[in-house]
């Protein structure tokens, strides 16, 4: 693997940000854990401690709940108009736009990935998702409803409403997209937010914390408590005076989150794991489909709940991919996400490191042949070969379990049928992919693949206008787009007798 040498300058600003512990955000303040503790957040790069952190736990919740419950029962917040809402929320926006080289960075240093990436992708997309659900703000509507019964003249209608206090627990490899989507839309539809980030990349939410004070949301709107999940995270889920818990993660924790949410009933959205199917047909336009199939996984580390990591290919085009593919991952330059050539990034953390080099293990022990990869690159800061895996099947754990890191298996399909039952078969529903120039048998194979999402001819295309979510144990719900709004309101039935 080539290795990345041009180091970019760190913003002098958010050398300062990182020097000083950080508190949280809780009704309006900047406050320490009411246990004094913090925790350190790490550079996956070096290894080395980047910042330290306020540990909050049960008692910082408590206090972030009682001040998001203050603000949505009683605050100015109440108060807002649909208009007012959309304002603020699109100032937010403005204001990360404004900020936008420092977010970029300090995403870089505390998640891992290339600078470039960080630039072109999350900053843009976090704005974006803010500007659209601003738009929504005034568009949330009920409707009149013609009544037959009773032998009497109604008139019905049906509001939708905030549906109150909104715990949000956010994972670690887009932390500032996943900030941004959940806080979104449910400030626009008048909701408060207690904001949990992962452990391992707590900043950028916090530098958006301060973004939030300088927009002008009243206090207690935006609580932001940073903390570790089984502390921390699952106080929050429990709440009895949460209404709803918007999750993204592991399908596991989601279990974790759907067993804490059961006390009083909150609604619960979740956003979970996948194992997403790529295929690619003898007759797609091949010289797309193997950049795409090697972009599906690569793109962050591989650190992506749709990751295209079960590569399926018909028999004719299978070595041509396979090397194709192969070939592209030798040539990805690894490096820390500050170099200006770097391709590729660290893993997020140390324990993502053990999990994935586990993976590789388990796969090569079951009879797996790595064409490339396969190991750990390096000794220092959280780096992992970009890896193709052939010689596997559907029985091993490195097709079956979700890896979450740069690594695709890669298997042969002649039958059509034999390939859908296989793709299909998996707990997870979240993404997939068709590869062929047949649209009539894109189309076919589109409707028959248990999926969320499904990509003709192209791979990972997202949008804020665009929902989604997951099939089976992928999740509950439909993020992005119109639906989500569905989340974080209410649906109130009004009648009354006009004659």
């Amino acid at each position: 693997m080539a290795t990345a040498t041009q180091a970019i300058p760190v913003d002098e600003n958010v050398s300062r940000f990182v020097a000083k512990k950080r508190q949280m955000l809780i009704n309006g303040k900047w406050v320490d854990a009411a246990s004094g503790k913090s925790f350190p957040t790490y550079n996956p790069a070096t290894g080395e401690i980047l910042a330290q952190v306020a540990e909050g736990d049960h008692e910082d919740i408590d206090r972030a709940v009682a001040a998001a419950r203050a603000a949505f029962d009683r605050g100015p917040w109440k108060k807002f108009t649909p208009s007012e809402r959309g304002r603020i929320v699109w100032r937010l926006a403005d204001l990360l736009e404004k900020h936008a080289e420092e977010f970029a960075q300090l995403e870089c240093l505390n998640q891992g990935k290339p600078l470039a990436i960080a630039r072109i992708a999350d900053v843009p997309v976090s704005i974006d998702q803010l500007r659209y659900y601003a738009g929504w703000a005034t568009k949330i509507e009920g409707n009149t409803i013609p009544i037959s019964a009773h032998g009497a003249k109604f008139l019905a209608y049906t509001l939708r409403e905030p549906i109150g206090v909104v715990g949000q627990i956010i994972p670690w490899n887009f932390p500032l997209i996943m900030a941004t989507l959940k806080l979104a839309p449910a400030l626009a539809s008048g909701c408060t937010v207690v904001l949990k980030p992962a452990e391992q990349t707590p900043l950028t939410a916090l530098l958006l914390g301060e973004l939030i004070e300088e927009a002008g949301f009243p206090e207690g709107v935006v609580n932001i408590v940073t903390g570790y999940g089984e502390t921390a995270g699952a106080a929050l889920a429990r709440h009895p005076n949460v209404d709803k818990i918007a999750f993204t993660g592991s399908t596991e924790v989601g279990k974790l989150i759907v067993h804490s949410a059961c006390g009083n009933l909150k609604k619960v959205s979740l956003e979970l794991g996948g194992k997403s199917p790529n295929i690619v047909f003898q007759d797609a336009e091949i010289d797309s489909a193997i950049p795409g199939a090697a972009n599906a996984i690569f793109f962050n580390q591989g650190q992506v709940c749709c990751a295209g990591s079960r590569l399926y290919v018909e028999d004719q085009q299978f070595d041509r991919v396979v090397d194709g593919v192969s070939q592209l991952a030798s040539k990805i330059r690894i490096g820390p996400g500050m170099d200006a050539t770097t391709q590729m990034g660290p893993l997020v953390s140390e324990e993502q490191l053990n999990r994935v080099c586990s993976y590789l293990e388990s796969g090569l022990s079951e009879g797996a042949k790595a064409t490339v990869g396969g190991s750990r690159e390096g000794t220092k800061g959280y780096f992992v070969k970009p890896t193709v895996l052939v010689n596997t099947n559907e029985k091993m754990k490195v097709v079956r379990e979700e890896i979450f890191g740069p690594v695709v298996t890669v298997m042969p399909f002649s039958d059509v049928d034999d390939l859908v039952a296989k793709a299909n078969n998996t707990q997870f529903g979240l993404a997939a992919a068709v590869w062929t120039r047949d649209i009539k048998k894109a189309h076919r194979i589109a409707s028959e693949l248990r999926a969320g999402t499904v990509w003709i001819n192209c791979y990972g295309i997202l949008d804020s206008a665009m929902p989604f979510g997951g099939y089976k144990q992928s999740g509950w719900g439909r993020e992005m787009g119109h639906q989500m709004l569905d989340l974080y309101t209410e649906t109130k039935s009004v009648c009354t007798p006009i004659s």
